[in-house]
């Protein structure tokens, strides 16, 4: 695990989105859920692009091109924005991408086999679920291209951290500085954490300061 990725994995997906609003930078996204495990996950990112097939058919199944070039603690993050109800993400994959140690997928569209999934222990963020296969109803059309992830383009080897409360990209030119932000920011949560237990009036603790620190 590179330093990088070690002082994300220390972060969650709030301090990271609270230190991009400071710095004025997009990558946060609401409405992608946790469906297996409670783990989370942070670390660089390999992409993945699906498109209706419209009679076009896959030469090799969905995702198998990310997991085999995946190196360990990536996350594969997939967009799937078709409207149409097919999953690009399931079983068989998970357990491909455990063994190649990979940390996690992110996808933008329905994933399936979560039961599966969720016994495997492997974490699965997406915007939703479905039974549907993909087989017949969509394409990969590219891997390792820039995708959309809401409103967030995010282009392969960019950062990602995700857990219950959200997903949160950081692109590769700005990780060092939205890491030192987020840290900060982190450590003065804590500190006001620490203050309430101690007894001090959540007034005082949650003031004008509290109100004005993400102000750049």
């Amino acid at each position: 695990m590179s330093d990088l990725v070690a002082r994300l994995s220390n972060l969650d997906s709030c301090a990271i989105s609270d230190a991009l609003d400071k710095l004025g930078l997009p990558g946060s996204v609401t409405g992608i859920h946790r469906f297996t495990t409670e783990n989370r996950i942070a670390g660089r990112v390999l992409t993945v692009k699906l498109d209706r097939a419209e009679g076009r058919s896959n030469t090799r199944h969905l995702c198998t091109t990310a997991i085999d070039s995946a190196q360990p603690g990536e996350i594969i993050v997939v967009e799937q924005r078709t409207g149409i109800d097919a999953a690009s993400w399931g079983g068989n994959l998970a357990i491909g991408a455990k063994m190649r140690k990979v940390a996690g997928v992110i996808v933008e569209g329905p994933a399936r086999d979560i039961d599966d999934c969720r016994r495997l222990d492997f974490p699965v963020f997406a915007r939703t679920h479905t039974a549907r296969t993909a087989r017949g109803r969509i394409v990969e059309v590219a891997t390792n291209e820039p995708i959309l992830v809401g409103d967030v383009k995010v282009s392969p080897g960019d950062y990602v951290v995700a857990d219950g409360s959200g997903v949160v990209f950081v692109a590769h030119s700005e990780i060092e500085r939205v890491l030192e932000t987020a840290e900060g920011i982190m450590a003065r949560e804590e500190a006001m954490a620490q203050a309430l237990r101690d007894g001090t009036p959540i007034g005082q603790v949650m003031g004008a300061s509290y109100e004005t620190m993400l102000k750049r």
